[in-house]
């Protein structure tokens, strides 16, 4: 009998040591797509606008063929603008509200459209250091935007850490391009 229970345990011991080691391993977020859209790249929010129906244009207080290319060449302009942080920094630099004030005012036109605020950082410290780093880039960006009047419930944030570098490069030129916080429209 405690040959049969000393086996039974092994067995329990070493699903706990899989089933922990399987929760530690790293894990891929993937992209988060607006409504409809095509992905062009893994941080575009949208795509053509093709996939929307007429319902969801009215809701956004789109009517017209001219008003749907508008909208969409904002957004592509909106999506297309990152703000950039000093290393090892979450403070907003004098350009970065300029870009800010430009995306409030897209907000204020758009007023039915969320926005998802990433932080993101270059690859140099370690993760755990840099998620909560992206943390504080998304949040001081999103604050900017909030402190306009706009509503909480319009802006959520992520952080990818080091995550998602936009430049793969391994030196100062490429970790200034990887530090910022990049806006996804979502609607």
């Amino acid at each position: 009998m405690r040959g049969k229970f000393s086996c039974l345990v092994a067995v329990f011991l070493v699903l706990g040591l899989m089933i922990a080691v399987s929760a530690c391993s790293k894990k891929t977020v993937p992209a988060q797509p607006g409504f409809g859209g095509t992905e062009s790249s893994p941080y575009s929010g949208v795509g053509s606008g093709a996939g929307l129906d007429d319902a969801k244009w009215r809701e956004l207080g789109i009517n017209s063929e001219a008003e749907k290319r508008e909208f969409l060449e904002k957004v592509k302009t909106f999506e297309n603008q990152d703000i950039y942080y000093d290393y090892d920094a979450y403070t907003l630099s004098d350009p970065a509200k300029k870009v800010l004030d430009e995306k409030i005012a897209f907000l204020k036109q758009y007023p039915r459209v969320k926005v998802t605020v990433e932080g993101h950082c270059d690859e140099r410290g370690t993760t755990e250091y840099n998620l909560a780093l992206g943390e504080r880039r998304a949040n001081s960006a999103q604050q900017y935007i909030l402190n306009s009047g706009l509503q909480t419930q319009k802006l959520t944030t992520v952080s990818y850490g080091k995550e998602r570098p936009i430049s793969t490069g391994h030196d100062e030129a490429s970790f200034a391009k990887n530090r910022r916080a990049h806006f996804v429209v979502i609607y």
